[in-house]
């Protein structure tokens, strides 16, 4: 008999479907009789049956209906086997205690299968708790023997319930072992299907459980598997209900149709509960739009939301694919994506006819092709221009087969047309580097109907290349066609270099004979130094005298080339906010010697204090001698042995010394391919555009930045750049922005979003592709921009320098020797941040200080209590493993598994029978879990996590206050309720330190008889414990403690110990707080 539910339950069953089941079908209930009364319409009385169907379980319904199908497509750049350079593989997969091959494909390393496997699902509710295993074998002697040749293993959670909603997804394949020897991939469509031959299609993503049963069984209701159950109220009207929501669902065509199925109501009145809010499990393809074939979805169950996930990708590059069925000459640029451009570069004119009336000649270039249209400056008055510019047309964007190179003079009004050339693109040759650059020609300029004009000639060159051609960078580009011929450096790929920073030393000791302008007082004397923007100030000397001392030493940050004067001022406090210069100095910093690593101080030096007015004097009046000026003592020199901090020593790029005679040889090299990027923001919507995107990647003093794609969401860039790498614990940044110059604007160019990747968590030599989300923390809250592809190798060229790397200290030598503090240290970030800033934004095309501050992140030392939570989380993630171990050991204390403990136990009396065993132990412990762990390592470089941020619920509060000015501009009632918001926790913390206070007291109580009975008791018992063990074998003392340690539940009292009510009764000086 089936069950019958429960009179007190009451469910609504929801679930999306393209197409709605046809509920009059009788094909859907295998029963015979009906076990409700019979209601009026068939529809009623099928919608009861399957609500009751349903809440009874009937045994194997729903695995009746579902099945897993596995298409197996293809697999490419297998490992040969067979000792012939090949290999016959088949395919073998392993699902819930069943197993279905494929067929062999001889001697095939790319093999196509295109075979679709069908497995039965026995409990449809624990698939996502399944693992589907794939795996790859070579068939030697018609399946009698095989060898591994890789293995994937898929979790049942990211499988979807259609077939419209499954992608055909590449997986790398895994090896078995640590020696096994695989590459290559496979690609797999997985689904969950329909019973075969059915003719109605009930959703694949439905089941019923109460909401108890729910409970009970720890299951997760937000994955696909679980049905979405809430509760309502038994005393509405179960017909008027179903019937409102049939009419508003039909109003709704453009959403998903969603039925909701009641059973019929209780007997007896329950009370209301408000709805179970439950939130469905998103999938990668929703989040990030349309995914490619070649994109494989890597799901994370328990970490971070979906969309905020790396996603690994499968791109078509040279450095992936080697050279099958290739060109060769595709791997110049092996990380990315070869794109084809015709370039056209226009080099000079000659003997060009006049136009004008006046026998004048203004001439500029007209490249068209298409609808594309490029043009050069003009020149007044000249019939032999030299432009030297080159277009660069967009091969997969080309609208015509004809180029036309037209020479136009320009006009008040309609510009007339001096000549023309004209070139087939199909005859256009096809250069690739590192060929020589095309020669350009000479041309004869025709008219508009074919003719060759009487004079006039243009030098071209037309070839067809790539975007590792040397033109790339300069060229004009069909991208960039909006910007104006001004603008058009706002939108080009540049490299930049960070200027090379020093920290510059003054040692400021004394001065002597100053002369104050009131003879009848004691000057109150300070010395402030200049260096460019930056200045500091001394303390007020101690005495006051006209040869007052200092002896204090002040730091700045100075950068190559050496222009700047150091312009060191003596003052005299006269009264408040008056101050009275006494003499001047101005030292030029190129004068100034450097000090390599920690060797002799350079001797100090007198210098003349002159008045402000003599430096602004003519060479010839600086020449006349001064017969007496006051003097200053000072030690100056420049530390080349420090390692100049421009960002966080957390996430830094470069930690070498500034002199390059300290420098360590490169260990390796980065490769970075800035492949493209998809589903970005619109920046510019207020415009009538979208976005104009570019990239900027940093590491080490090297800057580089890819050229500007115009008004686009979706652009790619496929550029490559290359670093020295130092030292592999440093970090790259990658950054994407909206560009706001293209048109002359001043506004800032606002950020989309950054990534940084660490190089010690990389593979060496493995490529690395993926999509990275751009993830912003706005006023709003944070926001996802769009998805950055990526791919990016590192490579080792010394193995012993990279080892030994990791066991030299991670700044130079200086910094350990002579430290700064670190309120200096934060002081002189910030003017090298400034310094960098501002040279970079001298460049051309400028990069600009909104782009460096973001890079360098300027303003990560603010305060931010979202941060702070974050910190916090973290260092209570650290202590949740030492709090595991101890109830582990607890477990043992307690004899919760009685076979451990007594392995435990065994273990124990064998140490302590052979203590040479120990350390061994211990290492030899370390060596497996390392080994057990490698399986589990990650597979992708780390990225911004919104969760470990404590970004994805922060309070809008907390946000406003991160992102307030210093000092803050809020009113006051809100600056006061974050300043007592400040001090609640302020409160707490105080609380805990003082209890670390309190503890660390009663321990030097001990021995210091602030409690002298407490004391005496200890000394007593200590000089019993010091006879006992001097005639008790050190293995006998271990035993008895470990016994008693370990000693059964039932020996144990649940009061505290002896040692632990002394310890607690000893004195601290909480007492004695005020």
């Amino acid at each position: 008999m089936p069950q019958q539910p429960h009179p007190n339950s009451s469910l609504v069953l929801q679930y999306q479907s393209p197409s709605p089941p046809t509920l009059s079908s009788p094909s859907l209930f295998p029963f015979n009789s009906t076990p409700y009364p019979p209601t009026k319409g068939a529809k009623k009385n099928t919608f009861l049956s399957l609500n009751y169907l349903l809440l009874t379980k009937e045994p194997n319904f729903l695995a009746l209906m579902a099945k897993l199908i596995v298409e197996v497509l293809d697999a490419s750049d297998l490992m040969p086997k067979d000792g012939q350079g090949s290999a016959s593989p088949f395919v073998e997969v392993d699902f819930d205690e069943q197993r279905q091959r494929t067929q062999t494909k001889t001697k095939d390393l790319n093999p196509q299968w295109n075979e679709k496997l069908v497995f039965s699902i026995k409990n449809p509710r624990e698939l996502e708790h399944q693992t589907i295993s794939v795996s790859v074998y070579n068939d030697q002697k018609h399946g009698h023997h095989k060898n591994f040749l890789g293995r994937v293993k898929i979790s049942g959670s990211s499988v979807p319930f259609n077939d419209s909603e499954a992608l055909v997804q590449r997986y790398p394949l895994d090896k078995r072992g640590l020696f096994s020897h695989i590459k290559g991939d496979i690609a797999l469509r997985i689904y969950v299907g329909d019973v075969p031959g059915g003719d109605n299609v009930i959703p694949e993503s439905f089941a019923v459980e109460t909401e108890q049963q729910n409970v009970n069984r720890g299951e997760d209701r937000t994955t696909p598997f679980t049905p979405i159950v809430q509760e309502i109220n038994t005393n509405n009207n179960f017909e008027e209900q179903y019937m409102k929501e049939t009419e508003i669902k039909k109003k709704k065509k453009k959403e998903p149709e969603v039925r909701t199925f009641h059973s019929i109501p209780a007997q007896a009145p329950v009370a209301e509960k408000p709805p179970v809010m439950v939130e469905r499990r998103a999938d990668f393809a929703k989040a990030g739009g349309p995914v490619a074939s070649n994109v494989m979805q890597m799901q994370m169950p328990g970490g971070p939301r979906p969309e905020f996930g790396l996603v690994e990708t499968r791109p078509p590059l040279a450095a992936r694919m080697g050279y099958w069925g290739r060109d060769k000459t595709a791997s110049t640029y092996d990380l990315v994506e070869p794109m084809h451009f015709l370039y056209i570069h226009v080099v000079k004119a000659r003997d060009l006819p006049v136009m004008d009336i006046s026998g004048s000649l203004d001439p500029y270039v007209e490249v068209k092709l298409g609808n594309y249209k490029g043009v050069t400056r003009h020149f007044e008055k000249n019939q032999y221009p030299v432009w030297n510019s080159v277009f660069a047309f967009a091969k997969e964007r080309l609208q015509s087969n004809l180029i036309e190179v037209s020479v136009k003079d320009k006009d008040v009004g309609k510009d007339d047309i001096v000549g023309k050339v004209m070139f087939d693109i199909a005859e256009v040759p096809v250069r690739v580097p590192p060929d020589s650059p095309l020669a350009p020609q000479w041309y004869r300029l025709v008219n508009k109907n074919g003719e060759k004009v009487s004079q006039g000639e243009i030098m071209l060159a037309v070839w067809m290349g790539t975007q590792a051609d040397e033109a790339f960078p300069d060229a004009w580009h069909s991208d960039a066609h909006m910007a104006t011929q001004q603008n058009l450096v706002n939108t080009r790929s540049k490299v930049y270099f960070s200027p090379k920073l020093y920290y510059l030393r003054v040692h400021v000791i004394e001065a002597q004979d100053l002369i104050p302008s009131d003879r009848s007082r004691m000057p109150e004397a300070y010395v402030k130094l200049q260096l460019g923007h930056q200045g500091r100030t001394t303390k007020p000397s101690p005495m006051r005298h006209i040869n007052p001392v200092w002896n204090e030493e002040l730091m700045f940050v100075a950068s190559e080339p050496f222009e700047e004067h150091l312009i060191i001022d003596v003052a005299d406090r006269v009264g408040p906010g008056k101050d009275e210069v006494l003499g001047r100095a101005m030292i030029s910093v190129r004068d100034i010697p450097p000090r390599l690593e920690n060797v002799k101080l350079p001797d100090a030096k007198w210098f003349n204090l002159l008045k402000p007015s003599h430096h602004m004097a003519d060479e010839d009046q600086k020449k006349k001698e001064v017969k007496f000026s006051s003097k200053i003592h000072l030690r100056i020199w420049i530390d080349a042995g420090y390692h100049v901090l421009d960002e966080s020593t957390h996430f830094s790029s470069d930690l070498q010394p500034s002199s390059k005679y300290l420098r360590k040889p490169s260990i390796g090299i980065l490769e970075l391919g800035i492949l493209s990027a998809k589903n970005l923001m619109p920046m510019k919507s207020k415009e009538g555009r979208i976005t104009d995107a570019y990239c900027v990647a940093k590491y080490g003093n090297k800057w580089v930045r890819t050229r500007t794609l115009i008004d686009t969401l979706a652009p790619r860039w496929n550029e490559q750049f290359s670093w020295e790498v130092f030292d592999p614990c440093t970090v790259v940044t990658i950054g994407v922005f909206d560009n706001f110059h293209i048109n002359g604007d001043e506004a800032r160019d606002q950020r989309i979003g950054k990534v940084r990747i660490r190089l010690s968590t990389l593979e060496t030599d493995r490529i690395y592709t993926h999509f990275y989300p751009l993830l912003v923390l706005t006023p709003s809250g944070l926001r996802k921009h769009g998805e950055l592809h990526l791919a990016i190798r590192f490579t080792c060229t010394a193995w012993v320098n990279m080892v030994a790397q990791y066991g030299r200290p991670l700044l130079p030598k200086m910094h350990y020797v002579q430290p700064i503090s670190v309120r200096h240290i934060d002081w002189l970030r910030h003017q090298a941040m400034q310094i960098v800033a501002a040279r970079l934004a001298r460049a051309e095309p400028p990069l600009r200080r909104e782009v460096v501050e973001y890079m360098l992140d300027v303003d990560y030392h603010m305060f931010s209590l979202r941060r702070s939570k974050a910190n916090f989380f973290r260092i209570m993630s650290l202590l949740s493993g030492i709090s595991a171990v101890c109830r582990w050991f607890d477990g043992i204390c307690f004899w919760k598994n009685p076979l451990t403990t007594i392995l435990v136990h065994m273990l124990f009396l064998i140490l302590v029978c052979y203590p040479e065993l120990i350390l061994p132990t211990i290492f030899l412990y370390l060596f497996v879990i390392g080994l057990w762990s490698y399986r589990f390592r990650p597979r992708a470089p780390p990225h911004m996590d919104a969760r470990l941020s404590q970004a994805e619920n922060a309070h809008p509060d907390e946000l406003d206050e991160e992102f307030d000015t210093f000092p803050t501009s809020r009113p006051t009632d809100v600056v006061r309720m974050r300043y007592d918001r400040l001090r609640s926790v302020a409160g707490r913390v105080q609380s805990v330190v003082g209890d670390l206070a309190t503890q660390g007291e009663r321990a030097l109580a001990i021995l210091s008889w602030r409690d002298p009975r407490a004391t005496a008791i200890f000394i007593i018992l200590a000089l019993v414990w010091a006879v006992f063990l001097y005639v008790t074998p050190f293995q006998v003392v271990a035993v008895l403690t470990g016994l008693y340690w370990l000693r059964h539940p039932r020996f144990r009292s649940r009061l505290p110990s002896v040692p632990v009510n002394f310890f607690k009764r000893l004195p601290s000086k909480s007492d004695m707080l005020l």
